[in-house]
């Protein structure tokens, strides 16, 4: 059976609202929101428990729902003035979803390799660079993703947007710097933090084996717990007039190498 709500004053349209807006709401309540067919693929494929639908069936038909979801859930159709307020994107495809938010904690990464290679970022704060590392991420392939010291919920709708799913796609563990560390350690991992102080050219170093790569902010770069806890500080050799770069293409550019040593 297909609830219909037609009115934007709808209470449960006011809760999406929030859900949007809100990242304490979104941690309270153990939900998030996802917009586009695409996006709730790569959720449903990831693993994450899909709670309920909602659609537009002025933007696409009740069919190509059923054929979207594999369960059996709760399902909303909305009318166009409701959609066309709570959708995020400019480009609309008339389906949004509340999907329930996973734990991503260092406990629940599991190494299918025995090399694993670890793509960390430090503190980021900008959702399009968030969403642009786990897109490059997923493009390599890499072991898992780590958030040290995040300063956003990965839920966070600009990051599901400019990741354009990929925040589904990649392991992803968020912790403490300490926490990631300790981590690291324990599992024999080496770490190879991007820092200027006493660093090699990225390309001259192995990432065959297990490896951790760290990427800090464009304005702090990576904190001295880093630097004094890596195996190796790296560097990637710039000839212009700055001494930095966006972190994700950073980020992009070291990963990209480790997997080319590794034969892709």
């Amino acid at each position: 059976m297909v609830k219909q709500i037609s009115s934007t004053q709808n209470k449960e349209i006011k809760h999406l609202l929030q859900l949007q807006e809100k990242s304490r709401l979104r941690r309270k309540e153990g939900v998030f929101l996802v917009e586009g067919q695409r996006e709730i693929q790569l959720a449903l494929k990831g693993d994450f428990e899909l709670q309920s639908i909602y659609f537009c069936g002025d933007l696409i038909d009740f069919q190509a729902i059923e054929e979207l979801i594999s369960n059996q859930v709760l399902i909303t159709e909305i009318s166009a003035e409701v959609y066309e307020k709570i959708a995020y994107r400019s480009s609309t495809e008339g389906v949004l979803a509340i999907f329930k938010v996973k734990e991503n904690n260092l406990q629940s990464i599991k190494f299918e390799t025995k090399n694993p290679l670890i793509l960390i970022a430090e503190a980021p704060e900008k959702p399009g660079n968030i969403g642009a590392i786990l897109r490059t991420a997923d493009a390599a392939k890499v072991d898992a993703v780590f958030i040290a010291n995040p300063k956003t919920d990965l839920y966070n709708p600009n990051i599901i947007r400019s990741s354009v799913g990929c925040v589904f796609t990649n392991p992803i563990a968020t912790g403490s710097t300490s926490e990631i560390i300790d981590f690291l350690k324990k599992n024999n991992i080496s770490i190879y933090a991007a820092a200027l102080q006493a660093s090699k050219p990225y390309h001259q170093i192995d990432f065959t084996q297990s490896a951790a790569i760290v990427v800090g902010t464009e304005a702090t770069g990576l904190s001295q717990e880093w630097r004094e806890n890596s195996t190796q500080n790296i560097i990637i050799p710039m000839s212009g007039e700055i001494d930095s770069m966006n972190v994700s293409v950073a980020a992009g550019i070291l990963i990209f190498e480790a997997k080319r040593q590794r034969g892709f």
